[in-house]
């Protein structure tokens, strides 16, 4: 077949989420900065496609930016990169079938998350702030999302992060249906681009969005805690909860050794065709 099934989707996640858990701490940051800076550069297409539209385009606008938004994600799983909200769903089924300690889905979250906040503050400021492309023309765009997010209460921004992280989830398991790359790129980019256009927020967006409103002189980082606290909450529910254990249940894939046995298998088959057969390499988030 020319897609993977859905179980065969568990089995192929548990099996990443197992290959995360083993990464190095360098390993683990180098691809988290690359991921939040990747996500952020999505964040600022979206801005400069939306920035300067006319009103009169109304809803339309904020499509247009989300379509071209999943640029973030697709580039993460396809060039490489440890994404926060993506591991929110890989790590915690792995955890749940047996292959991971808790303390390894902690201590890939925690690397991850700063690594994300990094590479996404270098963009807001590199980019955004010292080359002027979230301020200038932009500059009301931007200071309008940034407050809409930080105006959000605790609870709706917890409610919010549990719907993007569902969507954001379902897309990287989607990716894990196709074998070649424009299916998991068309398989990526539909339940992203639903999450932007409603408005759901997502934390490692929100390390972008916010800091680039901070350093134009527009928001506060006393503003900007809560709301990275409530969103990581929502989308750990989101990615863990609605996706991963909900398939962990429906599905009960195969157990961690057995899985731990097919990556051992899958690796050997790949190295043994390498000389002659290039191989597309599966969804890193």
């Amino acid at each position: 077949m020319s897609i993977n099934t859905p179980k065969e989707i568990a089995t192929l996640a548990i099996q990443a989420g197992i290959a995360k858990n083993r990464l190095s701490i360098p390993t683990l940051f180098i691809l988290g900065v690359m991921a939040g800076a990747f996500i952020a550069t999505g964040f600022l297409l979206d801005i400069h496609v939306i920035g300067t539209m006319p009103a009169e385009w109304g809803s339309f606008a904020g499509f247009v930016g989300a379509a071209v938004f999943p640029v973030g994600l697709i580039m993460t799983v396809l060039a490489g990169g440890e994404l926060l909200t993506g591991n929110m769903l890989l790590l915690p089924l792995a955890r749940f079938a047996g292959g991971i300690s808790t303390m390894g889905v902690i201590r890939n979250w925690l690397w991850v998350t700063l690594a994300n906040f990094v590479g996404s503050l270098a963009v807001a400021y590199f980019f955004g702030h010292m080359l002027g492309l979230t301020e200038g023309a932009f500059l009301g765009k931007t200071v309008a999302i940034a407050q809409a997010k930080m105006n959000a209460d605790f609870l709706h921004a917890f409610v919010s992060g549990i719907g993007c992280n569902w969507l954001v989830c379902l897309g990287v398991w989607i990716a894990f249906a196709s074998k070649d790359v424009v299916g998991k790129v068309v398989g990526m980019w539909f339940p992203v681009m639903a999450f932007v256009a409603i408005g759901f927020q997502h934390v490692v967006a929100n390390m972008f969005i916010i800091p680039a409103a901070i350093f134009a002189g527009q928001a506060t980082w006393a503003q900007c805690l809560p709301n990275l606290v409530a969103v990581f909450l929502g989308n750990a529910v989101g990615g863990a909860g609605f996706v991963g254990l909900a398939y962990f249940l429906a599905y009960r894939p195969a157990s961690a050794q057995a899985t731990a046995d097919l990556a051992s298998a899958l690796q050997k088959t790949q190295a043994d065709l390498a000389p002659t057969t290039p191989t597309l390499k599966a969804v890193n988030d």
